[in-house]
């Protein structure tokens, strides 16, 4: 009995990320020359920023505005930026980060407010573009006519935290988000997005309230396209894994840190936290444990073929997949552990600033 239970909580996310596979696609690029502002906030990004500004400089099909906000940084960012001359650059200096806001919201309200163009572009500072990115992404917005639109680079892993954890991502995404669904209801539960790589609208930001709606928020991937969903503007996934990549974190203390900076934005909240652990625990780590059953054997068999696939698609870590279960356990018990900090009062921390864990 239990292992046939086990065997529907990994065959339905299969099912489900067979659909969404078909749905998300790498667009096309956009007809004529579109007019796009970049956005990048950066803060003590001088291991990042020159290759990321080159990459968007790089950029083709478009008729480019980048600009560049240097967050308090304390080590060579402004400096990198000074280097830079081509004239399609500005850069702003941050001020005083005010109170209730976290750093990248406020940046990025920031650069929305210079913006010069209607398309606004927000890219991560560890993010590199491929010079058709932009230029796919706008024709993705004018052709879904979607406020908001985003993909998730291919990420780079190289740690063992990294790829233990971050390949879940699309497993999560692909496997328990209804894209189908999402494209045509405009409710904010089906809201999601990746804060690396965001394209708006301005008129559309500016109805939703942009930044300032999420401004105590550390994860503009999910809150963001919810509160543009909450205004009635529809918003959209697409495939960036040919269009961007990111190693979004470097050390196990990163991902660490990372991770669990939003973590009750996300799964951690006290009623959704043991429903997911249900849901995963339930279909890819308990079957392991009830094998040879026939049930347990077909549970098993629908987790790897589901991270087979992942894999093969964008371009992840084999070995992430092989180490599947393992992963659905470290996942877990960050999400509870970010959960009991949250209890307990423990301030998350990013970039050198502490910040209050919002549910």
């Amino acid at each position: 009995m239990i292992a046939g239970v086990c065997a529907v909580l990994a065959a339905a996310p299969l099912a489900l990320a067979l659909d969404n596979l078909r749905r998300l696609r790498t667009p096309a690029p956009a007809d004529g020359v579109p007019c796009v502002s970049v956005l990048i906030p950066a803060r003590n990004e001088a291991a990042n920023i020159s290759a990321a500004a080159h990459a968007v400089l790089a950029s083709q099909g478009i008729d480019l505005d980048l600009v560049v906000l240097d967050d308090g940084s304390t080590d060579a960012t402004a400096e990198i930026l000074a280097a830079i001359t081509d004239p399609r650059l500005r850069v702003l200096q941050g001020g005083t980060l005010p109170a209730g806001w976290s750093g990248k919201q406020h940046a990025c309200a920031r650069l929305a407010d210079a913006a010069r163009h209607d398309l606004m572009l927000f890219v991560d500072a560890d993010v590199r573009l491929a010079p058709d990115a932009a230029s796919r992404i706008a024709g993705f917005m004018h052709r879904r006519d979607v406020g908001l639109a985003s993909g998730f680079p291919r990420q780079i892993t190289i740690g063992w935290a990294e790829i233990l954890l971050l390949p879940l991502i699309h497993f999560l995404l692909l496997g328990y988000l209804p894209i189908s669904r999402m494209q045509r209801d405009v409710s904010p539960g089906l809201g999601a997005g990746c804060g690396q790589l965001m394209m708006v609208r301005k008129n559309a930001y500016a109805r939703a309230g942009g930044h300032a709606v999420i401004r105590a928020s550390m994860h503009d991937g999910i809150m963001l396209p919810r509160a543009f969903r909450r205004a009635g503007v529809m918003t959209g996934l697409f495939d960036a894994t040919e269009l961007a990549s990111c190693r979004m974190y470097d050390s196990t203390a990163g991902v660490w840190e990372g991770l669990t900076k939003n973590a009750t934005e996300g799964m951690a909240k006290p009623i959704a936290l043991p429903i997911w652990t249900l849901l995963l625990a339930g279909g890819h780590i308990l079957p392991f444990f009830l094998l040879p059953a026939w049930s347990a054997v077909i549970a098993c068999t629908c987790a790897y073929l589901l991270r087979a696939l992942l894999a093969w698609r964008f371009r992840q870590s084999w070995l992430s997949a092989v180490l599947h279960p393992a992963g659905v356990a470290a996942l877990l018990i960050l999400q509870w552990i970010a959960l009991l900090r949250a209890a307990l009062g423990v301030k998350a921390t990013w970039r050198g600033r502490a910040y209050t864990a919002q549910g």
